[in-house]
């Protein structure tokens, strides 16, 4: 079965989500991410990312992000970023967490998705060594706790690597928890601290197939047909490429070409 590939906002984590847009449409994406910042969602914003979406035909697959604080109590800034994914008609919504009492973190989960559950979005709950959930089983734990349907676990290639999880770890996870994926490459290893875990994900990520990572491995063992969110946050690439254009299409494009490679099918 064929998978939907949608660029992801971090791949052009300068730019707008108009900007972006127009982007992965020129790219010739067909699915498309974005970053929600509640102070920047004008009503102006969400007209032009609206156009934008419009003019390319494209579908919208995620939001992002909500950072659950510290504490676990949510604001109406969380629910902006929620009801901006209700009205561009995405389908999920990317959520992380810096409460480390997995009840609370659960209690918060459970509240976005009751917001979120009217517009048919999936809340995703990301693990991710600079936040407070670190693992695959914590993630699942705390999806379980807050027993709601709408509740999911994403899957980011390189945390998965971090975490130090194997392949059979994920085949093992219940394929209705797992709504769509993060895909990149990168490093195989790097240091156990905060500052390397960072620089990690938001400077050092590749293009499939440019990295180390066991992709084919991680690939094959997700849903068949689950929609992959390519989110290559890479300063190689914004230094190459600082037209978000010229970005998109490289990434794209050599994505496809690995893709093709390894016979993982897009649509």
């Amino acid at each position: 079965m064929d998978h939907i590939l949608s660029l992801a906002a971090g791949t052009l984590p300068e730019f707008r989500p108009n900007q972006i847009a127009d982007a992965a449409g020129q790219a010739g994406f067909s699915h498309v991410g974005f970053t929600i910042e509640p102070k920047q969602w004008t009503p102006e914003q969400a007209r032009a990312t609206m156009a934008a979406i419009k003019q390319h035909g494209l579908s919208v697959l995620d939001v992002e992000v909500v950072w659950i604080p510290e504490g676990g109590e949510l604001t109406d800034d969380h629910r902006l970023i929620v009801d901006a994914g209700a009205e561009l008609g995405a389908p999920n919504i990317l959520v992380v967490s810096a409460e480390p009492n997995p009840d609370r973190t659960a209690a918060a989960l459970h509240q976005l998705c009751e917001w979120a559950a009217p517009a048919n979005i999936r809340v995703s709950l990301e693990f991710l060594m600079i936040t407070a959930v670190q693992s695959l089983d914590s993630a699942l734990d705390i999806v379980a706790r807050c027993d709601h349907p709408a509740a999911a676990v994403l899957i980011d290639s390189l945390h998965f690597q971090r975490a130090g999880h194997s392949v059979a770890s994920l085949k093992a996870v219940d394929v209705g928890l797992l709504a769509y994926s993060q895909i990149c490459d990168g490093n195989l290893q790097c240091s156990d601290d905060f500052d390397s875990y960072l620089e990690d994900a938001i400077d050092l990520r590749n293009v499939p197939g440019e990295g180390s990572l066991p992709l084919v491995d991680i690939l094959t063992a997700l849903p068949p047909a689950i929609p992959l969110s390519l989110e290559v946050r890479s300063k190689a690439y914004r230094d190459r490429y600082p037209d978000p254009v010229a970005r998109a299409t490289a990434v794209r494009e050599k994505s496809l070409a690995y893709f093709d490679t390894v016979g993982v099918s897009i649509r």
